[in-house]
Parts: C-alpha cells; structure tokens; sequence
C-alpha cells in the first residue's frame, strides 16, 4: 500500500512519557512490565472476592477456596510469560530467532504475544485444575473476569513506548509517534485499551453481578474471548501490521485477525453451551 504523508499539524502532540519509571543502578522498572505485574496481581485479588461471594456461584457454592488463587499466582505468572513469548516467537518473527536464538532470552527488547499468553495460561488453568480437582470452566471463568484490566494497562504502556502504533489517517486525534515516521498515525493502542480492558471488564461484570451468569461455567470465559477476539480484529484494521509479516491477503489482512478468529469461534461455542445446572434440575 502506498503511504500518503498527512500534514503534521493535524496531529495532537505525542506525550513524551519516559518507558522508564525508575531506576537503580542496572535495574529498571518500565511500565510494560509493571502492566503485567499489576495486571495479574488484579485478576488474582479480583477473583478472591468472587470466589467470596457464595450467590454469584452455581447452589450457592464457590468452585475452589482462596488458597487455591493464592497457589495459582505463580502458575499464571509462568503462563502468560512463556506462552506469551513463545506464542510471539512463533506467530510472528520466527525467521529472526532462527537466525539469532540467544534473542529468545532478550525479553527486556519486547516481544510478547496475547494469543501465546492465552494458551499458555489456559494450559496452566487447566493443569492446575485438574491438580485440585476444581472445575476447569468454572476456574477459566474466575481468572478470565479480571484479565482486562492487565490487558488494558499493556496497552496504554504500548502507548507509553510508542510501539504497535495505528495505520496513517487524517482524523484530528491523530499522532506522530517517534518510531512511526513522518506520519500521522491512529493510536491503535488506546483503542485496544478501551475495547480490551474498559468495555471488555465492564461487560463481564455487568454479566456477572447482574447476568449472574458464574452459574453457568463456561459463559464468562467464552464472554471474554469473544469479546476480546471482536475486539482485536476490528482494531487490526487500524493498526499497522508487524513490519516483518505486514498484510497476508489483500492489503488488509492480519496475523491478528487470523488468530482471533479461532478464539469467536470458540467463545462462540461457550456461551451457546453453557448450562446453569440449577436450571436444569428444575431448581
């Protein structure tokens, strides 16, 4: 696709906030990784106080105790840290860690994928579930209830550092980001911030306390994925594709979108499927 230079005053000033937040000595704290940090600590506090709540949950009844959270941390933490970066590996820029491996060590330089941080996740609610004997559903459900949050902080950090930035565009909230060229560009990252972590948290919660749909294992976890997969392709229509794959079919297809689209399949699948089993007893 041809690229059409948009005249630098129609873009808002690009906040020049320092990735950084401290540093001591060689260790620095940036708020990419303070996104993840606190992202999981919130899923973890968050789904301690569903589990907290009796009548959210199937015959008033929590599927797992506290500790079982507690004990999941560290399972997740893993889960999302090497899924994700594998699932980036893999997804998008094999070529270059075949090339160079001892990259694959080089996390600090980026290079996380969502879809890898799933799969790595769900395998570890799966194997822990099974460890403990809670329903794997009903666990998917807990963790995936608080997850937008740490999505959308992710996010506003792209921002932050002036990565995965939009498309060029002419609308008057556009930006000129430092790694982005003389363009102005959409910020893609706000918008993944808003659907993915606002709307997306929102939405689940009205689902949760008023929907009261916990009941029905499955229906949150397939609610989150669904929304996340819409989400994410129809932002990858505003975001500039990774340089290394750009489109994949037609000037507008994306790696992104490919991988969504399995997930609205599935989440899909979920939400149609999922049963109150109160109901159908005839409670």
């Amino acid at each position: 696709m041809s690229e059409i230079l948009v005249p630098t005053m129609a873009a808002i000033a690009f906040p020049n906030i320092d990735p950084v937040i401290f540093s001591i000595g060689p260790f620095s704290v940036h708020w990419y990784g303070l996104g993840y940090v606190v992202g999981i600590l919130f899923a973890w506090w968050y789904g301690k106080r569903l589990i907290s709540k009796p009548r959210l949950w199937a015959n008033n009844t929590p599927p797992m105790k506290p500790n079982d959270l507690d004990d999941f941390v560290l399972w997740a933490a893993l889960g999302v840290v090497l899924g994700g970066r594998i699932g980036y590996i893999l997804f998008y820029d094999l070529a270059r860690y075949i090339s160079h491996p001892f990259d694959i060590f080089k996390v600090w330089e980026g290079g996380m994928s969502f879809h890898g941080g799933l799969v790595g996740t769900t395998l570890a609610m799966i194997l822990f579930a099974r460890s403990r004997k809670i329903n794997v559903f009903s666990m998917i459900d807990t963790i995936a209830a608080g997850v937008p949050v740490g999505l959308g902080l992710v996010r506003v950090a792209n921002f932050i550092n002036g990565e995965l930035w939009g498309r060029i565009t002419d609308v008057p909230w556009g930006m000129i980001f430092p790694t982005g060229g003389p363009f102005v560009r959409h910020p893609s990252q706000l918008y993944e911030a808003a659907l993915e972590g606002i709307v997306l948290f929102t939405t689940l919660a009205l689902l949760i306390f008023y929907g009261r749909k916990l009941k029905s294992p499955r229906f949150i976890g397939g609610a989150f994925i669904t929304g996340y997969g819409l989400s994410r392709i129809f932002v990858e229509f505003f975001r500039e594709p990774d340089a290394q794959l750009g489109y994949l079919y037609g000037g507008w297809l994306t790696m992104g979108m490919i991988l969504s689209v399995p997930m609205v399949l599935v989440g899909l699948w979920a939400l149609l499927t999922a049963r109150n089993p109160e109901v159908s007893t005839g409670r």
